[in-house]
This record gives structure tokens, sequence and C-alpha cells, in this order.
């Protein structure tokens, strides 16, 4: 290894994010870095992808205005009510944490499914900037209709992008949140203008025309073909539990255990008000003007030149560093000889083999509400755990107590609330919530027997 080599090494290696012990308050961060973030990270590539995927789904403009207000205020509230007063109580990451609730082995076994979705979720950010990216080589698109990669020259770009994103990962949550403090509020204004200089080709002529057109032209009730029907209720839950698996699933912890006051989880407001509310629906007018398309870079172009294009090459880049920075912070888990940078970049290289597949673009909003299901129910068993079980007369983190690897009443609440979830009768956007309950209950229910029957009957064994 060369003098040059082993230096940067070094320096890698000395980037520490207290990754396995409670955060210092030399570290703690202000205001300013979760306003940056949470802007950043919602005010992003993908919201070019999910403003149209509303519209093919034939939402009607009062469904789509009255679901994205509610579904966006229930998800702040659960930023600042169930992750942040956690976060800061802890100063922990979920991984950490969570490994003294559920053992290490079953610790292990979430944090692989955790990061694998994170990397996917990255994947399709990266995907998003490829398409602005690829504009002046005159790059085939993606159509809503490929799962597949559809040319040479969109394997070579999202490779590009997936390493600039990864380089940056790596630096950790200061260069992360400075980065997107940066960014985010120019990107509010690219969205912004893209739409309203579109507005005039859809038929609006004065402020009168703005909610006909929207009815008639952009949201119309009518699904695209082959695309089923929304309505609020998709709506109102999509803008909820869009990021489930970050506040009541409580990833967010990562990020969170930063703040110097639990009230910094009302920041999150920057991204679902600044980025999803105005996002998406910028998205959905630039659709509409396009006649239908959805890739992300053109429809941008089209609606504020260049300024869109580099827009959603930077909004894909602000999402999917804090996404791969969790990702990181989760197969760092299972790899606790590694530094974080090295676990970084096999994350990094994960998600950029993903991100080679449209599929997780165009199928975003499917991917979204799966990936959340998945994680939500660790969420569950952080907040009874932490919540209730002192409440009532029981041990939290009583799997670190005892000295377990495998918490059997969290390893059935995880798996016993996905068997329900997927056995309703309903949509995936509308099982999260039922199965969090059920979560909750059964991690209560069995913990109480675990310790309060089980262990004792051991203890009077051993006498």
């Amino acid at each position: 290894m060369t003098e040059a080599t082993t230096t940067i090494t070094q320096k890698l290696d000395a980037l520490y994010e207290y990754d396995r012990e409670p955060v210092h308050e030399k570290s703690f961060q202000g205001i300013g870095k979760f306003l940056g973030v949470y802007g950043g990270e919602h005010i992003a590539g993908t919201e070019y992808v999910i403003g149209p995927l509303f519209v093919s789904h034939g939402v009607t403009a009062g469904d789509f205005f009255l679901g994205l207000i509610i579904g966006n205020i229930l998800a702040v509230l659960s930023w600042a009510f169930v992750t942040a007063p956690i976060a800061v109580k802890t100063r922990l990451t979920l991984y950490w944490h969570l490994r003294n609730i559920a053992g290490p082995r079953l610790t292990a076994l979430y944090s692989i499914v955790n990061a694998v979705m994170f990397c996917f979720l990255a994947g399709s950010m990266i995907s998003v900037s490829a398409t602005a990216i690829g504009l002046p080589l005159d790059m085939k698109m993606p159509a809503l209709e490929d799962m597949l990669p559809n040319s040479v020259e969109w394997v070579a770009v999202v490779l590009l992008v997936g390493t600039a994103v990864t380089a940056l990962a790596i630096l950790g949550f200061e260069k992360i949140s400075r980065f997107s403090s940066i960014a985010s509020p120019w990107m509010v204004l690219v969205f912004i203008a893209g739409a309203i200089a579109v507005l005039p080709t859809l038929g609006v002529q004065s402020p009168g025309d703005l909610w006909r057109v929207a009815n008639e032209r952009i949201w119309t009730g009518v699904p695209f073909a082959g695309q089923t029907k929304f309505t609020f209720w998709h709506v109102m839950f999509f803008a909820w539990f869009c990021n489930l698996a970050m506040h009541i699933g409580m990833s967010d912890m990562s990020l969170l255990r930063f703040a110097k006051k639990w009230q910094y989880g009302f920041a999150s407001a920057t991204g679902m008000f600044l980025g999803h509310f105005v996002a998406w629906t910028s998205s959905s007018v630039l659709c509409a003007a396009a006649a239908g398309s959805v890739a992300p870079g053109p429809i941008a172009y089209m609606g504020a030149g260049i300024a869109g294009a580099v827009s959603v090459v930077i909004a894909g880049w602000t999402t999917a560093n804090p996404t791969l920075y969790r990702a990181g912070l989760a197969f760092q888990v299972v790899t606790p000889d590694w530094k974080r940078w090295k676990v970084t970049l096999v994350a990094g290289l994960v998600t950029t083999i993903a991100a080679v597949f449209p599929a997780l673009m165009m199928k975003l909003l499917d991917f979204v509400a799966l990936y959340g299901l998945l994680l939500m129910p660790m969420g569950a068993v952080i907040v009874a755990d932490y919540w209730f079980l002192p409440r009532m007369g029981l041990r939290k983190e009583y799997a670190a107590h005892r000295g377990l690897g495998l918490s059997w009443p969290v390893l059935i609440a995880w798996l016993g609330a996905l068997a329900v979830a997927f056995a309703l009768p309903f949509e995936i956007f509308f099982v999260a919530l039922p199965g969090w309950f059920v979560a909750v209950l059964l991690f209560v229910g069995f913990s109480f027997i675990q310790q309060k029957y089980l262990a004792a009957a051991g203890e009077r064994g051993s006498q």
C-alpha cells in the first residue's frame, strides 16, 4: 500500500459517527442542520416521479390536495412525537438501540433487510438523477412499463451518478446536512418555476382558470391505461407512510440522535410541505403538460430548462445521500470490525447496481409502501419497549439484560405483524397502520409472558 493510499484510509477511518455508542454532547446539532437535511432529502428527485404517478392513477384534484395536507401533517407529528423523543433520550442509532431489545442475532437479520431496502430506495433516486444527466447524450429514457435497462448509455450514466453519491455519503452526517442546506432552497424555486412556466400550455390564462384546469387537465380522476384508480385515502396514507420506515419505523433515530432537543422532529415539516406538497404538485403539472411522460429529467427540462435538469440531478443526490448513509449504518451492525466508510462503500455498490433497473423508479409507490411495511414492526417494538413495558412493571431492553442472542417476543411481533398485514384484504397502502398495532400487542403480550412467567419459572427451577 502506498503512502498516499495509507493517508486517505486514515482520514476515512477518522470519520467517526458514534456508530456504536451514544452521541456526545459536543456533536449535538442545531435546528438549522435538521431543517436543511429534511428539506434536502424530501425536496428530491423522486418527487418528480411521485407526482406523475398520482396523475397516472387518476386522482382527482380535491382528493390530491386534501390527502396531501392531512397525510403530511400526520407524518410531521409522527417524527416529532414518536421518533425524536426516543432518539434524543438514547442518542443511539436505531440498530444499536434495537440490539439491546432484540438481541444481536435478530438485529443482524433486521439490519440486512433494512440496509438492502435502503439501498434499493437510494437506487431509485440515482435513477432519477440519471434521467437528467442523460439529456445531453440524447439517451433513451425509461418508460412507465420498463423493468430492465434499455441502453448502454443508461447503465454508464447510472454508474457515474452512483459513484458520486457514494463518495458524499461516506463523508458523514455533517457534510450531508451542509450539502442539503445549500441545495434545498434553490430546488424548491425550480420546482415552482417549472410548474408555473407550463401552466399556459394547459390553458391557464388567469388565476381563475387554475381550479378548472386542475380538474380537467391535471388531476382528472381518470387513470392511464393499465393503472388502478386512486382516491383520497391512497393519497393521505401514502403521504403519511411513504416515509414510514423513517418515522414510525424509527430509522431516523440515526439522524435525530444528533438533535439538541426532541422538538427538532418538527423540522421534518420542511420536507413534508416545501418538499412533498410543493414538489408533488409541481411535478404533476409538468406531467400533464408533457402529455403523460413520467421521466423526471425530460419533464423538468421542459418546465425550467437547464436549471430544471440540474435540479433533478441535485435533488436525486440530496435524497440518496442520507438514505445511503442509513444503509451503511445498518450494514455495520453485521460487520462490526469494519469502519463506517468501508461499509458505506459496499452499500453504495449495491445501490448503484440496483439503480441500473428502472423498475425501482417506475414502481416507486408500490416499492415505498412495501419497504415501509417490512420495517414498520421493529419501530413498533422500540416504541413499546421504551414507553409501555416500564409502565407495566416490565424491564425494557430485556435481551441486553439477560444476554440473549435473540428475543423471541420481538421475532413473533415482527413476523406476526407482517403476516396479519399481508393477510388483510386491502391494498398495500392501507395495511401498515393496523400492522403497527398488531406488532405492539404481540410484543407487549409475549414480553409479559417471558418476564413474568417463564423467567420466574426458570428461577424457581434453578433453586
